[in-house]
């Protein structure tokens, strides 16, 4: 594993760790890259770090009622590039029960997440 990868590892389980005590935004403002571009499934990229944090921050302060859980199951770097798999688990303000079950591709730069993509299962 060259020294990249292992950088890129390093905070791979930082943001997992951050991830699983449901603390988005904090793993957002430190990993993301300003110039950052995010994609849901095949949904429309989001482009820049704010935008995406406003994104978050409306989820949670609009939508969220509770942060049920993050699980993390496989993860490789190579390259530029880490993958995992992941199921996030929310309840919604609404009562419903949200669960995410997807594969997260992240190229790298600048120790920073520059694309991320998220296909779901």
């Amino acid at each position: 594993m060259t020294d990249s990868e292992q950088t890129i590892e390093k905070h791979l389980t930082h943001i997992h760790s951050l991830l699983k005590a449901g603390q988005f935004i904090e793993a957002m403002e430190t990993y993301f890259h300003d110039d950052v571009i995010i994609q849901e499934g095949n949904e429309t990229p989001k482009e820049g770090k704010q935008l995406t944090l406003d994104v978050e921050n409306d989820l949670i302060d609009n939508k969220l009622e509770e942060f049920i859980g993050y699980e993390v199951g496989n993860y490789a770097v190579r390259g530029n590039f880490s993958f995992y798999d992941a199921v996030m688990t929310l309840k919604m303000k609404d009562g419903s029960t949200f669960v995410s079950e997807q594969v997260v591709k992240t190229e790298w730069k600048d120790g920073k997440i520059f694309r991320e993509r998220y296909y779901h299962m």
